[in-house]
């Protein structure tokens, strides 16, 4: 059985190509996946999608990002599967079917890195890359219960990367233990120019600890209390600066006419076959308008300024990765559908700011992981991992 093959159904069924990695480095010993939206050379992109990969051909260029894991001794082991054109939140591909979530094999794993999360919480490999651009890698870390960083906007090269929304876009990745997670943030991170203190100010999201379901917010109450344990009591906030529909459809807007500028041209002039629910994102983004848009800016611009006051240099948020557990594989559309938005209330805030979020597996229920995340000032990547470093020996 090859890794293309397992039953977890994690990698595309790609020929083996020689990807040559360093023979000693920081990450020597160490596997990792790449979400098929990075170019390897060897082999094709696919951005799960059957006409984007027949347009492909063999790259000869290997992305930058995943060249420094090569670099620094990591073996490449396969290209992971990805939702369709990354514009999905729940790990399910309309052409390729849904990868298999480690942590709770009845449930979906959440997108779009669906097959990084599945070959990493079923122990494929040691590591693995993603995108998140409104929750590919928060969701389906907080869904398979891993480790997973959507890093401050910009700090990680997308360079040859396939683009779905231009300032919204982020490179992240997930892990099953915060040792392997630091060893992979010193390569993509190194050090922050502005490092959090070593006892930051410990901020409670409140208005967000509302959005989970009151099973989920029964699940963190008790994760939050190890926390403030550790790391100081948390002083309660409201997050948002206006109603968190406000800034939900502000996101909305971006995300869609950011999507229509990246990938509209290739679907009209093309005719992709998409998936129902990945088609019906795409007819809303085609009728955003620029006057939407630049409103929704607006509104973004404002809020990122509020938040970065309310952090400051020194503060980090505890709050939600998603409103629950995740939904049964087996879930009609209509309610997947309703999760996905239920979750984007919660996971467009970082997005709009261009800060990083980690999400931590500290919580669970009915027998399934559940995330809860930690949000530092931009820039704040590498202290946000130290923190959770200190976390996690104290919890242990």
């Amino acid at each position: 059985m090859t890794l293309a093959t397992h039953p977890a159904r994690a990698f595309m069924p790609y020929p083996d190509a020689p990807v040559p990695n360093a023979a000693a480095g920081p990450l020597r010993g160490l596997t990792f996946a790449v979400k098929d939206l990075f170019d390897v050379a060897g082999y094709p992109t696919g951005g799960g999608n059957p006409h984007v990969l027949a347009r492909s051909g063999i790259k000869t260029v290997t992305a930058p990002t995943v060249q420094k894991l090569l670099d620094a001794g990591a073996m490449f082991v396969g290209k992971s599967h990805t939702d369709e054109l990354a514009f999905s939140m729940n790990g399910q591909n309309a052409h390729y079917g849904g990868p298999v979530n480690g942590g709770a094999p009845d449930r979906v794993t959440g997108g779009s890195s669906s097959g990084s999360a599945s070959a990493v919480s079923n122990k494929l490999c040691d590591f693995a890359l993603g995108t998140d651009t409104g929750g590919s890698v928060r969701a389906p870390a907080s869904h398979c219960g891993l480790f997973g960083i959507r890093p401050s906007h910009g700090r990680i090269s997308l360079q040859h990367c396939m683009p779905l929304c231009e300032t919204l876009d982020t490179c992240g990745f997930f892990a099953r233990d915060i040792g392997t997670f630091a060893r992979v943030a010193d390569v993509l991170f190194g050090k922050d120019a502005d490092p959090l203190p070593a006892r930051p100010r410990l901020l409670l999201a409140s208005d967000l600890f509302e959005l989970p379901t009151p099973e989920a917010r029964a699940a963190l109450a008790p994760t939050v209390a190890r926390i403030e344990a550790v790391l100081g009591r948390a002083t309660p906030v409201d997050v948002a600066d206006r109603p968190l529909s406000d800034l939900y459809w502000a996101f909305r807007y971006v995300q869609g006419w950011e999507a229509w500028q990246a990938d509209g041209a290739l679907i009209e002039n093309y005719g992709l076959q998409m998936g129902p629910d990945v088609a019906a994102r795409f007819v809303f983004s085609k009728g955003v308008t620029e006057a939407q848009f630049e409103q929704s800016s607006a509104v973004r611009r404002e809020f990122t300024a509020h938040l970065g006051r309310l952090l400051g240099h020194d503060g980090v948020l505890v709050l939600p990765t998603m409103p629950d557990i995740a939904p049964l594989r087996n879930a009609a559309g209509e309610t997947l559908e309703d999760y996905r938005t239920a979750a984007a209330h919660t996971l467009c805030l970082t997005p709009l700011s261009g800060f990083p979020q980690l999400s931590l597996p500290l919580s669970s229920r009915a027998g399934a992981p559940l995330g809860i995340s930690l949000l530092g000032p931009k820039g704040s990547d590498r202290s946000l991992i130290a923190l959770a470093e200190t976390l996690m020996t104290a919890l242990v």
